[in-house]
């Protein structure tokens, strides 16, 4: 299927680009969250008319992506887990886990912005995690786990 992209995409092209896609990856995701559109003749129309309005708003989201960055840069999140006497915790650190502890920080972050390469953390100790507010901005975090002696 051929799309238009509305605003940036990861390994696919940038704020108004034509590609085509699998036709399900359009219809389920790109759609509906509202980063492409069908690229007929009107929507390109259409898109021409809106480009500097959309890029104007694309350069917004980049800046307060970046500012979050900044503020993320560095930081260290605790989170405290139930864990066993060899380190290893009952359960696992998710992504949700780590971006509600990045919200008590102050900082608003969806679970879909934590990058987690090797899988929800399983043990006790520090770890490197790579939060991503903006396919642009990645920032590196890193997440304490501590086990509880409950």
């Amino acid at each position: 299927m051929q799309i238009i992209l509305l605003e940036k995409v990861a390994n696919l092209g940038n704020l108004g680009d034509v590609v085509k896609v699998k036709d399900g990856y359009a219809r389920n995701f790109l759609i509906p969250t509202k980063q492409a559109r069908r690229a007929t003749e009107a929507a390109i129309k259409e898109f021409e008319a809106k480009r500097a309005e959309l890029e104007k708003i694309a350069a917004e989201k980049l800046a307060a992506a970046q500012a979050l960055g900044e503020g993320l840069a560095g930081k260290t999140v605790r989170i405290s887990q139930k864990a066993g006497v060899d380190g290893r915790l009952f359960g696992s650190v998710t992504n949700a886990d780590i971006a509600e502890a990045i919200s008590k920080l102050g900082f608003a972050v969806a679970k879909s912005q934590i990058r987690l390469p090797l899988g929800p953390l399983k043990a006790v100790g520090e770890f490197s995690v790579n939060v991503a507010p903006h396919t642009d901005v990645v920032v590196e975090v890193t997440v304490q786990v501590v086990g509880d002696a409950e």
